[in-house]
């Protein structure tokens, strides 16, 4: 599992060209979802917002003839259509003139972002210029999602999962310290799914710990004004009694959820789809796309907010600001990679 792996993947991590070639990686290649687990899963379905018994990726789509108990889960919303075929086409065309680079797991990906260190908790913005102009319209399409209001974009990452390498993501929470509680993503080429398993290890993975310190932004489905948030982060500041102290974060383990209820729920990601989630799919749960679900090609785009304490009342405010202005910059792709324009 140490190998230098030309491929991308690291440590655990891995796809089908580094599986091919070592046999100690092979061994540990594997579903992280059990034949059991598959049995009692639930698919949520964006046209009634409830998830309902199943597993196949589609079948959703039988919508409103549903069968079994329906369950609610809150914190997800799906925009169908978030985009036409023509800018899907133009987009994709683009996204491949840009060059890619390899990632973990038989991904390739484009990142636009301050350079995180999750460990050491630094950001570094030097090496962040903003974004490819020709995904502002996306960025700019934002403002019309009643639960993205007052999204500021601070990373967009582009991901490739190409079929031949068996791409597929491990479960996973995204960092909690400097990544905000809004995750959208937009979805091309083909119909996906997002696969959510119940977190159930401890808080000081992902640094979780650090939600005890600022606000959530979302209440139930609604963004909070900027007051509120503003109030309820000086109340955290200043109310050491409702924090976790930070001497007792060593082995604390997350609060378990309930057993009853599913420990699988899929998300369907329509091509040319915006999924949001937020909220409790955000901090309770792990999320990540199997290579059974990769049967073509998929592309996606995801987007990534600042926490409270990046903001302009917050204490890293300074950091903040500086990746909030270079956030504001789009440029030219040709001029920005030197690449010869074909038309």
């Amino acid at each position: 599992m140490f190998h230098n792996r030309p491929c991308g993947c690291k440590g655990q991590r891995t796809c089908l060209k580094c599986e091919e070639s070592y046999e100690d990686v092979a061994s540990k290649a594997k579903s992280w979802v059990t034949d059991e687990e598959k049995e009692k899963s639930y698919v949520y379905c964006p046209e009634c917002d409830l998830a309902w018994p199943g597993w196949e990726t589609d079948s959703w789509k039988v919508h409103p003839d549903h069968a079994g108990d329906s369950i609610k889960f809150p914190g997800v919303k799906i925009i169908q259509n978030f985009i036409t075929e023509d800018e899907e086409e133009e987009l994709l065309r683009h996204l491949d003139e840009v060059p890619w680079d390899l990632s973990q797991s038989g991904r390739r990906k484009q990142n636009y972002g301050p350079k995180c260190n999750f460990k050491k908790r630094r950001a570094k913005v030097d090496s962040f210029s903003g974004y490819p102009a020709f995904t502002k319209f996306i960025q700019d399409r934002f403002v019309s999602v009643d639960v993205l209001k007052n999204f500021q974009t601070v990373e967009q990452c582009s991901l490739d999962y190409p079929v031949e390498t068996g791409a597929s993501i491990d479960p996973h929470i995204d960092d909690c310290w400097i990544w905000g509680e809004r995750i959208p993503t937009l979805s091309l080429l083909i119909d996906s799914v997002l696969t959510l398993r119940k977190y159930r290890g401890p808080e000081t993975k992902y640094n979780l710990m650090d939600t005890y310190k600022y606000p959530a932004v979302m209440k139930e489905n609604e963004v909070k004004n900027d007051e509120v948030l503003i109030e309820e982060f000086h109340q955290l500041c200043q109310n050491k009694a409702i924090t976790k102290s930070e001497e007792n974060t060593e082995g604390a383990e997350a609060s378990p959820e309930l057993d009853a209820g599913p420990n699988i729920v899929r998300l369907p990601m329509p091509r040319r789809s915006l999924m949001i989630f937020f909220g409790p799919p955000r901090y309770k749960w792990e999320h990540g796309i199997l290579r059974e679900d990769i049967p073509s090609r998929r592309v996606c785009i995801t987007y990534r907010e600042l926490t409270p304490p990046y903001l302009p009342f917050g204490s890293e405010s300074k950091t903040g600001a500086e990746i909030l202005k270079v956030s504001k910059n789009f440029w030219d792709h040709y001029q920005y990679y030197g690449i010869t324009c074909s038309s």
